[in-house]
Parts: C-alpha cells; sequence; structure tokens
C-alpha cells in the first residue's frame, strides 16, 4: 500500500491493474468511543462546482441513480468507526472530473477530538492501494480527506487534509451547494412545555442539510404495497433535516395496514415466498438462497446496497442457483452465483449460503476460491447467521500468491440482509410500489420463524460451562472458552444494532473503548479476562439522535441484565425544574425505572420512578452539589439457555433492549431536543 502526504497525488493505474471500481474508507478513533462524524462525497465539474445540488451524496442522500457513488454506511472498529464509499468510476458521468471525498461533525465537535484520522482506497478485491492519515486536525469540524481526479484519461488520487471552522455549511457554499439556514429546533418560549414522548423528533445537526432548488417536485406519498404489518407504535422516526430532492418519486411502506378483509384473525394473508412447508436445512438453504438472488436482480436498488460494498459495479445484475462448475474429478455446485455487466465487462461472484446454525466449512469456500481464482471470477461470498467481527475471520482460506488474478472473500450475515431490507422499503425507498411489494415479501419471509434466517441465534457451546463457572467462581482468566463467550456477546451486539438501525431508520453502533494502538484481539482477551473477574458482559450502543450511549450489562452471578443511559444535566437550568421536566418526560416509562442523580464527586440520591413521582425534590442532593446528570437503569432477568428459544439468553437481550429504548430513551430524547439552546442563524454565502 502507498502511503501517502498531504498535497501529494498518484494516479490509480500505477498501483492496480483493476481500478474501475474502488472502495474509499475514512476511520477515526476515540479513546472515549464516543467520536462520530458522516461522510459526503460531491461530483464537480471543470469549474469546481457541482452540477446541481443531485451532486452532493450524504447521509440523506447515499446513492446516484446510476450507481457512481454509494455510501455504504458505517461499520465498528476497535476504538471507532469506519465509513465506506463505493465508488464506481466506469459509471462517474462524462461532465464530472473531480470526486471529492469530505466527512463532518455536528454540533460544538471538532476533529481534533478524534484520533488516527485516515482514509484509505482499495480496489473491488478489497486490496488497500494507498492510505493518507491526518495528523494536524484542530478545531475544525469538517475536512475535505481527498479527491479523486481525472487527468490524461486516468483517475488519480489527491490527499488533501484541508479543514473547515464553518463545518458542513462551509464546505457545501465552496462547492456550489445551495444551503438552506432554516432550522427545526424549538423556539425558547416553546422550553417549558411539559416533557413527553413525541412521535416525530426534528435532526439534531446544527449545520442544515442542503436543499435542491424550490422548483424541484416534491416527494409523491408513498403508495401502498400490498398488506403489511404496522411498525411498532413505539418505534421512533426521526426527521433529517432537508436534503436534495429528487425528480423521481421514492416509494416506502405505509405506516398504517389497510383493513384486512378477512372474516377472522385465524385467517392468513397469502404469501409470495411461504416457509410453512420447509422441512430440512437443505430445503431452507435452497429456498433462501434462490429467493435472495432473484429479488436481488429484480429490485436494483437493493442487489446494489448489497454488492456495492463488495467490489461489484452499478450493471445490470443476473443471478443463477445450483450452477456446476468443474473442480478435480468431480463438479462443485456453489448455492448461487451473481454475475453483473457494465460496459461490456463481467463481475462475477459465487455465493456460499448456510442457514440455522449451520456453520461455513473452510474446506468448502476453499475450493469455491480456487475455482474463482482459475476461471477469472472476482469474489466468493458466505451467507450465514454468523456475523462477521474485525479481526475475527469465519472461516480460514489460503491464497496461492503466485496466481495473478486476486478474488475476494466477502461474508453477509442474515441480519444485515435483513437490516438492508427494512431500511430501503420503511425509510430511504425504492423506485416503485411492485419493489416495495417483493422487499416486504422477502423481509417477511425472512422473519418467519421456519426460515432459519434469524441471524446469530446461538451462544455457542462454551455458554453453559462459562456461566456455570461464574456462578461457581471456578472460572480462572486465560480458560478459551471465556474468550468465545466475549466474541459471541459481541455478535450479539453487533446483531442488535443492525435490528436496532433498520427498525428506527437511524445508525446504531457498539462503543467499543480501548486503548490507541490496541489489536482487536487483545480487547477481547482483555474483556475475557474481566469475565472470569467480574462475571459481567458489558457493552454501549450509540444510537443516533440519542443524547448518551445505551449501556447493556449481563450480570452472570445474578442472573440480571441491566439497560441504562447517563444523560447530562441542562445547562445553566436551576436544579428543581430540571428534575420535575425529567420526571415529567418519564411519564410512560416503567414504575421500576431507577433513577439516579450524578454529581461531580460521587453518586448522588437515587430511587425508583414509582417513589420519585410525588417527590421529584428526592433526586436534589443534600448538600447542595452541583447536578451533572442523571443515570437511568431497568432491570431484567436474564435468560439462560444459549440458543434463541424463548427463554434464552439472546432472546432477553433483545426484549431488554427494546423496552428499554421505547419506554425510556425517546422520551429522554424528546427531554433532550426541546431542552437544547436554539443555535444562532449565521449568514453563509451561497456559491
Amino acid at each position: 500500500m502507498r502511503e501517502m502526504s498531504k498535497g501529494s497525488n498518484i494516479g490509480l493505474t500505477e498501483l492496480s491493474a483493476d481500478t474501475d471500481a474502488v472502495v474509499v474508507s475514512l476511520r477515526w478513533t476515540s479513546a472515549s468511543g464516543d467520536g462520530d462524524a458522516d461522510v459526503s462525497v460531491l461530483l464537480l465539474d471543470a469549474d469546481g462546482k457541482v452540477r446541481s445540488d443531485a451532486d452532493f451524496f450524504f447521509y440523506n442522500n447515499p446513492a446516484a441513480r446510476d450507481g457512481s457513488v454509494q455510501l455504504l454506511g458505517k461499520n465498528p472498529t476497535d476504538g471507532g468507526s469506519e465509513d465506506r464509499i463505493s465508488i464506481d468510476l466506469s459509471a462517474v458521468p462524462s461532465g464530472v472530473e473531480r470526486i471529492v471525498i469530505a466527512a463532518s461533525q455536528y454540533g460544538e465537535a471538532v476533529f481534533g477530538s478524534l484520533d488516527d484520522l485516515r482514509v484509505t482506497v482499495s480496489d473491488r478485491a478489497g486490496e488497500a492501494l494507498l492510505g493518507f492519515t491526518i495528523t494536524d486536525a484542530g478545531v475544525e469540524s469538517a475536512i475535505l480527506f481527498g479527491e479523486l481526479y481525472r487527468r490524461g484519461g486516468e483517475w488519480k488520487f489527491r490527499a488533501i487534509g484541508q479543514g473547515y471552522e464553518s463545518g458542513l455549511a462551509g464546505l457545501a457554499t465552496d462547492f456550489g451547494i445551495v444551503v438552506d439556514e432554516e432550522t427545526d429546533e424549538p423556539a425558547p418560549e416553546q422550553l417549558a412545555e411539559p416533557a413527553g414522548p413525541s412521535p416525530e423528533v426534528p435532526g439534531q445537526r446544527t449545520a442544515s442539510a442542503p436543499t435542491a432548488d424550490a422548483t424541484a417536485p416534491a416527494p409523491a406519498p408513498a403508495e401502498q404495497a400490498g398488506e403489511t404489518a404496522a411498525p411498532p407504535a413505539d418505534a421512533v422516526t426521526p426527521r433529517r433535516a432537508r436534503g436534495p430532492r429528487t425528480a423521481k418519486k421514492k416509494v416506502t411502506l405505509p405506516k398504517t395496514a389497510k383493513p384486512t378483509l378477512a372474516e377472522n384473525d385465524a385467517w392468513r394473508p397469502s404469501r409470495l415466498f411461504p416457509a410453512t412447508s420447509l422441512k430440512s436445512d437443505k430445503e431452507r438453504e435452497v429456498r433462501a438462497t434462490s429467493l435472495l438472488l432473484s429479488v436481488m436482480a429484480e429490485v436494483p436498488e437493493f442487489g446494489r446496497r448489497l454488492t456495492a460494498g463488495f467490489g461489484a459495479p452499478a450493471g445490470r445484475m443476473q443471478t443463477f442457483v445450483e450452477v456446476a462448475l468443474p473442480h478435480g474429478d468431480a463438479p462443485k455446485r456453489p448455492d448461487g452465483v451473481i454475475r453483473v455487466e457494465r460496459a461490456g465487462k463481467l463481475w462475477t461472484a459465487l455465493v456460499e449460503t448456510k442457514t440455522n446454525g449451520n456453520p461455513l466449512r473452510s474446506e468448502q469456500v476453499q475450493s469455491y476460491m480456487d475455482i474463482a481464482a482459475r476461471r477469472g471470477y472476482e469474489a466468493v461470498i458466505t451467507l450465514s447467521n454468523d456475523v462477521a467481527l474485525d479481526g475475527h475471520p469465519l472461516v480460514e482460506v489460503k491464497t496461492d500468491g503466485r496466481r495473478k488474478h486476486k478474488v475476494a472473500l466477502w461474508h453477509l450475515s442474515w441480519a444485515e440482509v435483513t437490516h438492508q431490507a427494512q431500511m430501503l422499503i420503511r425509510h430511504e425507498g425504492v423506485g416503485n410500489s411492485t419493489h416495495a411489494w417483493l422487499l416486504q415479501e422477502l423481509l417477511h419471509y425472512l422473519q418467519h420463524e421456519n426460515s432459519g434466517c434469524h441471524g446469530f441465534q446461538n451462544m455457542g457451546p462454551a455458554w453453559v460451562p462459562v456461566r456455570n463457572g461464574v456462578e461457581t467462581e471456578t472460572l480462572c482468566q486465560g480458560d478459551e472458552r471465556a474468550l468465545d463467550v466475549v466474541i459471541s456477546w459481541e455478535q450479539l451486539v453487533r446483531q442488535v444494532c443492525l435490528r436496532l438501525g433498520g427498525e428506527l431508520g437511524q445508525k446504531a453502533l457498539p462503543v467499543q473503548r480501548t486503548r490507541r494502538g490496541v489489536a482487536p484481539h487483545e480487547r477481547r482477551e482483555s474483556l475475557a479476562d474481566q469475565l472470569c473477574e467480574e462475571g459481567r458482559l458489558t457493552s454501549e450502543l450509540r444510537i443516533e439522535g440519542t443524547p448518551g450511549v445505551l449501556a447493556i450489562a449481563a450480570d452472570l452471578r445474578t442472573g440480571k441484565l441491566r439497560t441504562s443511559i447517563e444523560i447530562e444535566a441542562p445547562q445553566g437550568s436551576y436544579p428543581l425544574p430540571t428534575v420535575k421536566r425529567l420526571i415529567r418526560a418519564l411519564a410512560e416509562a416503567p414504575a421500576d425505572l431507577h433513577v439516579e442523580t450524578l454529581v461531580a464527586d460521587g453518586k448522588g440520591p437515587r430511587g425508583t420512578l414509582e417513589r420519585l413521582r410525588p417527590e421529584p425534590g428526592d433526586l436534589l442532593p443534600k448538600d447542595g452539589s452541583p447536578i451533572t446528570g442523571f443515570r437511568l437503569s431497568l432491570f431484567k432477568g436474564m435468560g439462560l439457555a444459549r440458543g434463541n428459544a424463548e427463554s434464552g439468553f439472546i432472546r432477553s437481550v433483545d426484549a431488554a433492549v427494546d423496552r428499554f429504548h421505547a419506554s425510556v430513551v425517546t422520551s429522554v430524547t424528546a427531554l433532550d431536543r426541546r431542552s437544547a439552546p436554539r443555535p444562532r442563524k449565521e449568514s453563509v454565502p451561497t456559491g
């Protein structure tokens, strides 16, 4: 990999023979685990300006219609997160001369508070070609990491590292984006209103997102896409800051189900993809593979969403199942094949699928890697209920370095497939109502109890002996079984984030607090030793738009799950009105919610919500210490079984997180937004 310095540039063809499509990754770390930023991409013409606001891609406009740019979302890394962007250079319009890669923070956050600011560019096989680390970030709230630009018929990369103190607004206007200064924040006179859950939460970012010209047509109302279950009543859909509009409408599922015509509840609606008749794991694998691949081919937004991160170009997709390919004495039959054609070139991936708890087999995946290398295919994609983790490969394969052709090995979990389907049909929208209906039918199949595609569903064989060892205090540090449980716990938490993100339409990521430079396996070994010593599994989730991180703790000694969140006390407010507003905001929260006052020099008063409702003043410190915040906690019995049964540990974690988020987090989020000071408007020059 070529290391770049600030201001340097290099041609991509000098680094790889296959640069028609690249993946750009932006990553950063934070010792506290709290750092975050949003990536953005701008397509510029020869004058250094966007051709229209549609050339600006960010969280509210994540993909180009022609497939040239697609934001792939965040992945957790040790101590931070990584944003990946798929750029199909062969699909970039001829009028685009530069592709600028940037990131911005919101609120008062600056990039100087983050470490290891780095951009890498990889080819379609996932091999890193170049990297650039920004070492001089300070008070900037937006940064240009680098740009891809045309020169002499080829694409080159330039390392920029330029910052903006004016944030997203300053960055956008420099490149011709019209910035809307309007805000959805409440007026000061609204701050005194009683707090409570709100069905619609305004966006949190202080820098307004760009808007298109006012003449652009507004998106049409969502069309009915077949009968579907309504989203949970307690689900909160955040209202993003307005972004670039497009003339093409996007269809999402209706928020309420159409009235049923059935005579009684026992009547089952007909389904395009029935799951009740499946009898064996082989049937489940064949059915799931065929359904997924067929919907990928028929719904371009969905197919592109799943394959862009694997280096596939934006083009015409066809999918196949049970294809016989020569290999030694007997042909091999991968579960599926994906082929994408663009400009006369083919991109091909073999697919190996597992359902239920069936593990991927290294020898089987190795044979497909060998076949793909000999036939000039680009990738092998494994698909199972396991969740891939950074630094923990699910299968071990060997690569023949003598072969010039590189084959990439990628993994996709069924939980991620479900997540992407939910994001499209519930939040972002697809091209037409038929596509929305197909995705809804696929989603119903994946979530059916008989499909075998429920995601991570077993804590593994080490769970019971580790749990027993904690109870009897016989589990010793260095026990490999404790490490296995820590890995399973991390997979479970990652899946919880995928599920919550799909339901809410918000980014949800695990927070991993670690020292700089600590490798993933070292961090997991440290957590395994902590499990042996304390008997607890702990994790934190950062959910976009919430005022704090959601903490989960599973105490194997007491058999209790604790979900909690810490929120800051409003600055400049009087203590008694502050605690009264908090108690009012928690009107719908469970009576057994524990509320604890946080003070600078130790722990403050605490009590259950049931006791505090008539006497909120009991939360005030007796010695008059200033209140820094509050900790809200719920306790729930922990499931013991290692599997995904109703009485299992996994179900109990899901239920605890759902209950806490619906009844507590949504309430304090609404309170936080009402209590926040209204941002001052600043004049922003337009390009």
